[in-house]
C-alpha cells in the first residue's frame, strides 16, 4: 500500500484556509498515486483552543463531509488527522478515519490530554480505543502525546492491529523524543508506525516537521524535513509476519508478570 504524510503548515484559527490546503495536498497526493493519506492533527484550526467557542466543529460534521467527499474524488483512504469535534458536551480532539469509499470508519478522540499545551483546560478526554479496518487489515490510531504511553499501543496491537498512525502538533524543543518514541513503538510492537507532524508555528511553538514512516523492524523508511512536505513510503503487510516470526515477542510474553 502507498501511503502519504501530508505535512502540512496550519493556519492558526483559520479552517477556510487549512481545508483549502489540505485538499491541494491531497490532490498532489492522489497525482502520485497515494492509495492511503495522512493528516496532522488538528489541521484544521491549530492550537487556537481559546476560541474553540467559534471555531470547532459541531459533531466534526464539516470535517467528515470534506475528508468523504476527498477520498470519494480522489479514491485513497484518508486517516483524517484530528480536528475540534464539539460534541455538545464538550470539544474532544478527534481522528477521523474515511475509506476510499467515503465511508466513516471509525472516530478515535485523544485519551491522554497534554498539559505543557492547555489541552485539559480546554478539550475533554476520549474514552475509547482507535482500533480499525481497513482493506480487510487491523490499525489503530493514536494522537501525538499518546505516544508516551507504550501501554496504550500495546493494547490496540493485542487486539489486532499491526498499522499504527500518529497525527501530531509536536513541537520542534522535543522531537528528539519525537524520533525515538516512536521508532520505540515500532520496534516493541513489531508494527509499522506512521507519524504525521505538522510543519510551521503559532503564537506559541515551533513545530517540528519530522513526519516519519517506521517499519516493523524499527527501520526508518522516509523522513521529513521540518517544513512543509508530501512524505511518501509504502507499506509491506507480510513484512510484519516476517519480523514476528524472526522475534516471537509475542508468543514469549509472561502474562501472569504483567
Amino acid at each position: 500500500m502507498k501511503i502519504a504524510c501530508l505535512q502540512m503548515d496550519i493556519a492558526f484559527g483559520d479552517p477556510k484556509s487549512n481545508y483549502g490546503r489540505a485538499e491541494s495536498l491531497l490532490k498532489e497526493a492522489h497525482e502520485a498515486g497515494i492509495e492511503l493519506a495522512v493528516l496532522p492533527e488538528l489541521w484544521t484550526t491549530g492550537y487556537d483552543l481559546t476560541r474553540l467557542d467559534e471555531i470547532a466543529d459541531a459533531d466534526a460534521a464539516q470535517a467528515k463531509a470534506f475528508l468523504s467527499y476527498a477520498a470519494k474524488k480522489y479514491g485513497m483512504h484518508i486517516i483524517g488527522g484530528s480536528v475540534a469535534n464539539d460534541t455538545g458536551s464538550g470539544v474532544k480532539n478527534t481522528m477521523i478515519i474515511v475509506n476510499k469509499q467515503g465511508d466513516v470508519v471509525h472516530e478515535y478522540s485523544k485519551v491522554h490530554l497534554f498539559r505543557l499545551m492547555n489541552e485539559e483546560k480546554f478539550l475533554a478526554a476520549g474514552d475509547a480505543d482507535g482500533l480499525f479496518e481497513l482493506n480487510g487489515e487491523k490499525m489503530a490510531g493514536f494522537i501525538c502525546y499518546d505516544i508516551r504511553f507504550p501501554e496504550w499501543f500495546r493494547k490496540q496491537v493485542l487486539n489486532g492491529a499491526r498499522v499504527l498512525f500518529v497525527p501530531a502538533e509536536w513541537p520542534l524543543a522535543r522531537v528528539d523524543h519525537w524520533r525515538t518514541l516512536l521508532t520505540a513503538r515500532a520496534i516493541e510492537n513489531q508494527a509499522y508506525v506512521i507519524a504525521c507532524n505538522r510543519s510551521g508555528s503559532d503564537p506559541a511553538n515551533k513545530f517540528a516537521g519530522h513526519s516519519m514512516i517506521i517499519g516493523p523492524w524499527g527501520e526508518i523508511l522516509a523522513e521529513a524535513g521540518e517544513e512543509e512536505e508530501l512524505l511518501v513510503g509504502e507499506i509491506d503487510f507480510d513484512a510484519i509476519d516476517e519480523i514476528r516470526k524472526r522475534i516471537p515477542v509475542f508468543e514469549d510474553r509472561l502474562e501472569q508478570f504483567y
